[in-house]
């Protein structure tokens, strides 16, 4: 990775027994990486950004399969996921969206061929800003009982000239979903929808 510029990692794993409600049999887990890296591009407007984004799928593999190793490492665990980018105030919005391609493609890479769309959200702010980074089911968008969000965030980052770059993946649904929609059973994973 020549290109990109890590200042630092952070990773978690959230393991939610209850929401007072009767205790998980098998507790679900959420799980977090972000990764504070320079921005090549802040402090001035440049057309061209894209390459950006080859000099990134490195990093989103390794981010990737961290993650998944905090999980378990098993792939065929993994039942949500999401992406997220905070870009640091002396870069623009299109910098955060330069993480969509190498975000995405390196968890639909690492868990095997995943097939929804991998949601994401962006924001510009300073240091400690948070970003709830959306989730679903890796296979089919529509599975309501993965609907959830991780929140993200550093205390010291993003710098002016930085990005924060994130991944999560989640082991289940939340934990006492119960709204109706369609069910983990029923999903066909034919088109990331159903």
């Amino acid at each position: 990775m020549p290109d990109v510029k890590v200042r630092k990692f952070l990773l978690s794993v959230e393991e939610i027994h209850h929401e007072g409600g009767p205790p998980a049999s098998v507790p679900p887990q959420r799980g977090l990486i972000l990764a504070v890296v320079e921005n090549p591009y802040a402090g001035a407007y440049h057309e061209n950004i894209q390459p950006f984004m080859e000099d990134l799928k490195p990093l989103g593999l390794e981010m990737a399969r961290r993650l998944l190793a905090a999980l378990g490492g098993d792939p065929k665990s993994i039942e949500g996921y999401g992406k997220g980018a905070i870009v640091g105030e002396a870069g623009e919005l299109e910098h955060a969206a330069l993480w969509h391609a190498p975000g995405g493609y390196s968890m639909r890479e690492v868990l095997g061929g995943a097939k929804a769309i991998v949601p994401s959200a962006k924001k510009v702010g300073g240091p400690g800003t948070r970003l709830d980074i959306p989730v679903t089911h890796v296979n089919a968008s529509y599975v309501r009982s993965h609907f959830d969000s991780v929140e993200a965030g550093i205390t010291d980052a993003p710098r002016a000239n930085e990005l924060v770059l994130g991944l999560v993946m989640t082991t289940g649904p939340r934990v006492h979903a119960r709204a109706g929609g369609l069910a983990v059973a029923d999903v066909k994973g034919e088109d990331g929808l159903r």
